[in-house]
């Protein structure tokens, strides 16, 4: 559906819409429109003077917390937002948007410095050598436990060269391996349905597998803010609360072993990430 009527996390339906618009770069990549400067010379009767946008609701369920954008983007216009992702010409168009996004790219591509973290989080319930998987890990290099593993698969829509060590694999590889542990960091802020990526690791699980879930933890989803106060949207097309993901987690059938606030360096700027540990639930 392409406007939400439904939580993406609960499937609830109590939803409060307010006005937002769609920043943007993102609206020139997923539907090749620019802003533009409505003027006296347009002759319009009816429309003010001013700059015209790309315009959304900020949808917030009154039921588990989540907030999201109303657009749900389709096959194609994700495959548009995120061609060559980062690339040079990603960036340039990027950049020209938003100034000085080249310089924060930099930043991110250097890599997280937080993984320590993760890692000590991640003993508790699993021990390398491990058969791992980071489904959408981009290169590898921000894979908890990497060059300390029997198998590390990366599973990402880029083409960029793995680090030593990692494998690019297709879906079809997928099912031939099974995984002690599987990484998603990080993805489902930007997905349109997190619950299909969410079922599609699940089905590669076996009883013993964990599955590592990481998601930033946003500054209106923690301070006390409005979630209506959220006037723009990006990348990150859904924010998540604890009690959203709990519900969403549930509903894939999955059980939540463990949980970690994060403190972590997103290009340059001091931010949160929460991550989850999780198991399929057994039958009782």
């Amino acid at each position: 559906m392409k406007i939400a009527k439904h939580c993406i996390c609960c499937d609830g339906v109590r939803l409060t819409a307010t006005p937002a618009v769609l920043m943007p770069f993102v609206a020139k990549r997923v539907f090749d429109w620019e802003p533009v400067e409505i003027t006296s010379a347009w002759g319009m009767r009816d429309l003010k003077a001013g700059h015209a946008y790309s315009v959304c609701n900020t949808l917030h369920c009154e039921t588990c917390g989540a907030v999201f954008l109303d657009i749900r983007f389709d096959d194609d216009e994700m495959a548009a937002l995120y061609r060559n992702y980062r690339d040079e010409a990603y960036t340039a168009t990027r950049d020209r948007f938003e100034p000085g996004y080249r310089a924060r790219n930099a930043i991110l591509v250097d890599g997280s410095t937080y993984i320590p973290q993760v890692e000590r989080f991640l003993r508790d319930y699993v021990e390398p050598p491990l058969r791992l998987l980071d489904w959408g890990g981009d290169t590898g290099r921000n894979t908890p436990f990497a060059g300390n593993l029997a198998i590390h698969h990366v599973y990402d829509i880029s083409e960029k060269p793995t680090i030593p060590g990692a494998e690019r694999v297709t879906a079809e590889q997928l099912r031939d391996t099974g995984y002690d542990l599987i990484v998603n960091s990080n993805v489902i802020e930007h997905v349109p349905y997190p619950r299909q990526t969410i079922d599609a690791m699940t089905a590669l699980m076996t009883p013993d597998t964990i599955l590592y879930v990481e998601v930033p933890y946003e500054d209106v989803m923690r301070a006390e803010q409005r979630p209506v106060d959220k006037k723009h949207w990006h990348e990150h097309v859904n924010f998540f609360s604890p009690r959203s993901l709990e519900l969403l987690f549930q509903r894939c059938g999955l059980t939540v072993l463990g949980t970690i606030d994060l403190s972590v360096n997103a290009g340059g700027k001091d931010a949160h990430a929460l991550g989850f540990a999780c198991r399929l639930t057994r039958p009782l």
